[in-house]
């Protein structure tokens, strides 16, 4: 969507069920709930956990997590990620 010296903004859309790749992030990021799910994380070495992101709601993630997402709900799931290049 948006990707300059200073931030990259791109969108993320999973249906219920649905996985996003196993992917890394290098900076600092937001996470914006467009369309709100219940989300499971699960990290590159096994480790899962809930992350609920109701619609409207803004999470703040730090760099250097590597992960996949999944929507474990019943909605689909629609969010804007921001990423911080320079910070």
């Amino acid at each position: 969507m948006l990707d300059n010296e200073l931030v990259r903004v791109w969108q993320v859309a999973l249906e219920p069920g649905e996985t996003q790749a196993l992917h890394h992030h290098e900076h600092p990021y937001l996470v914006i709930a467009i369309e709100g799910a219940l989300n499971v994380v699960e990290s590159i070495d096994g480790q899962k956990r809930e992350a609920p992101e109701p619609t409207g709601s803004v999470v703040f993630r730090p760099p250097g997590d590597t992960h996949t997402l999944t929507n474990v709900g019943e909605t689909r799931y629609v969010a804007r990620i921001v990423e911080l290049k320079k910070h």
